[in-house]
């Protein structure tokens, strides 16, 4: 197990290129399964969760090269129908198999999903969205089993704009002859980015991005050659911590289009914030004012930048909010931000956040990914030294971070827990 030592104070200054998108390029490679024929999807990031993805794929019945950053998958017989727990347990987008499964076989059984502990997470928006085309459920030893002897297209509604049963129905919907429409979609980049594979793949999707898509599935589907798009919450996680830190850094590949929630506040809280189409550029000094956030569904602000934003605002100038209402325990960040001298006020959904001159270092643990790269945004800003503990939270979601950090001037190195 690895952890973090990170000397801060120091501010970041440099070039830093974006990796792909971790929650684009998940569902991406999990609707390889509509096919027998290769796919290579380039741009994939190398993520704990990317490696799990490719394990279930393999353990699923699928060949899988990988070099680099592209991914090639290819048919090596049969595919199983089953997603076993050792692996679903890892990462909660396991869930995603059910669709396309369901769409080729008529029959999928996989565990209930894990992932981190921030909420809930149901899976019963997926589950209505598919019994809508037709599936049934059941419950056998702890997992979800759905059968159906054929799915149907169907106009479907979901009750909230989850990303997760966007997709699954998205990738049902492409190997389901007829149009399924799914409104109340959400409109995540990344659901953008799944319409534009499923299409290169022989599906007619229209309206991905926005609140209704329209799919039409046809009965066999082929390979394809795929480039994942740029990871918006790396982009928004390093902004964020150049911000923090202080200085002046240019994220090349960024797409500001994919954040405009985040950049408008950082430009309220004092950052100078300039998009083009080679990347962005943020500069930052002294302390930031206090600007208050609410978590929303896209194009709102992005729960997964939520507590980054709020190891920022510990040290704003002033006092202000922090809702959460996308997942009902995702402020499990604000006692270790505590350690470190912070003053977070957390009832329910909002933290009240009142700005301290200084964090000062500490011994930390991440709890989960986005908690995790918290814990380093404050850490790059703390006087003295922190130690952030379960790196490999962090590790699931983004590519070796502490290499990026330092390329930026971060006193930040990796080493081996006792």
């Amino acid at each position: 197990m690895d952890d973090f030592f990170i000397d801060g104070g120091l501010p970041l200054r440099g070039t830093a290129v974006v990796n792909g998108s971790k929650n684009a390029a998940l569902p991406i490679l999990i609707a390889t399964l509509l096919t027998d024929e290769p796919c290579v999807i380039s741009n994939v990031p190398r993520l704990r969760d990317i490696r799990t993805t490719l394990r279930l794929l393999e353990t699923l019945g699928k060949k899988v090269s990988v070099s680099g950053h592209t991914v090639r998958i290819s048919a090596a017989g049969a595919l199983k129908t089953t997603a076993p727990y050792d692996i679903v347990k890892q990462m909660r987008a396991s869930v995603l198999v059910a669709g396309p499964l369901l769409a080729r076989f008529g029959r999928v059984r996989v565990a209930l999903p894990g992932g981190c502990a921030i909420g809930l997470r149901p899976i019963d928006i997926h589950l209505q969205g598919l019994r809508a085309m037709g599936a049934r459920k059941s419950a056998e030893g702890g997992d979800v089993v759905l059968r159906a002897r054929s799915l149907r297209p169907a106009k479907v509604r979901l009750r909230f704009a989850s990303v997760g049963a966007t997709e699954n129905l998205m990738m049902a919907a492409a190997g389901t002859p007829g149009v399924t429409t799914i409104e109340n979609a959400a409109r995540e980049p990344e659901i953008e980015d799944l319409g534009v594979f499923l299409r290169s793949l022989g599906a007619g999707v229209t309206g991905a991005g926005t609140s209704r898509i329209r799919v039409e599935g046809v009965p066999l589907l082929r390979g394809a050659r795929h480039r994942v798009i740029p990871d918006r919450i790396e982009t928004g996680t390093l902004l964020i911590a150049a911000a923090a830190a202080g200085g002046t850094v240019f994220l090349r590949g960024a797409d500001a289009g994919q954040l405009t929630a985040l950049l408008g506040a950082l430009r309220k809280a004092g950052a100078r914030v300039r998009a083009g189409a080679a990347g962005i550029r943020i500069s930052s000094q002294g302390r930031p004012r206090a600007v208050s956030i609410q978590t929303r569904p896209h194009p709102g602000f992005p729960t997964d930048l939520q507590a980054p934003w709020m190891a920022y605002m510990t040290l704003g100038r002033g006092s202000c909010r922090i809702r959460e209402d996308i997942f009902e325990r995702r402020f499990i960040h604000a006692a270790e931000l505590g350690r470190m001298g912070a003053r977070i006020d957390v009832r329910g959904r909002t933290a009240a956040v009142t700005g301290v001159p200084a964090l000062e270092g500490a011994g930390v643990m991440a709890s989960d990914i986005r908690a995790g790269a918290a814990l380093v945004v404050a850490g790059l800003a703390a006087r003295g030294r922190t130690y952030v503990q379960r790196v490999y939270h962090i590790d699931r979601g983004y590519e070796r971070l502490e290499r990026t950090l330092r390329r930026l001037g971060a006193r930040i190195r990796r080493v081996r827990a006792p």
